[in-house]
């Protein structure tokens, strides 16, 4: 399930990278904070006015732990890179938070040697889920050398244009950038 999702974000999504769910911090006075599921990477996005943002991405190959706290309002995420750098987001949205965090666990599995699960904790008013990624050489390997046989291939301008659709209908891309985008692409077939 993905919602309309930031504009900034298309610009920052990797040739063939499909978006797998999104979700946003409920309420503020602020701009949104977006923790976005990718299938390569999970993407912590922090909307502010006038276009600008910030921006974290956190590859699978990457990742150590997430960390998941649901409460009687909201849900708080917390992400650890291998390097020990966290990712916190505070105030979202917890009616989405367990599909945000079965969508990791499936993104995961797909490039993971050995599977992973979600460890569970139950409290009277509140609920803890962690993923911990099993320490393990052959998927990161795997996926790099998947990596490169994928961009060597190209892909077909029909499948392109299908996906710039998406990204339009979505709202990430403007209409002058879909436009442009499709021009070139039917020029190509």
């Amino acid at each position: 399930m993905v919602e309309k999702l930031p504009k900034g974000i298309g610009e920052n999504l990797q040739p063939g990278e499909d978006v797998l769910f999104a979700i946003k911090k409920k309420m503020g006075v602020e701009k949104p904070k977006w923790l976005i599921v990718t299938d390569r990477r999970i993407i912590y996005f922090d909307e502010k006015m006038f276009g600008r943002y910030d921006m974290k991405a956190v590859p699978y190959e990457k990742l150590e732990e997430v960390y998941v706290k649901i409460g009687k309002m909201y849900a708080e995420f917390i992400i650890r890179k291998e390097d020990g750098e966290e990712i916190k987001l505070e105030r979202m949205d917890k009616s989405k938070s367990r599909d945000a965090i079965e969508a990791i666990k499936e993104a995961i599995n797909r490039i993971a040697v050995e599977p992973v699960g979600i460890e569970r904790k139950k409290h009277l008013t509140s609920q803890e889920m962690w993923i911990h990624k099993p320490k393990e050489v052959v998927s990161r390997s795997i996926r790099m050398e998947a990596r490169r046989i994928a961009s060597r291939k190209e892909e077909d301008p029909l499948e392109k244009l299908k996906k710039l659709k998406e990204l339009y209908d979505m709202g990430v891309l403007s209409q002058e950038e879909y436009e442009e985008k499709r021009k070139k692409l039917l020029e190509r077939i």
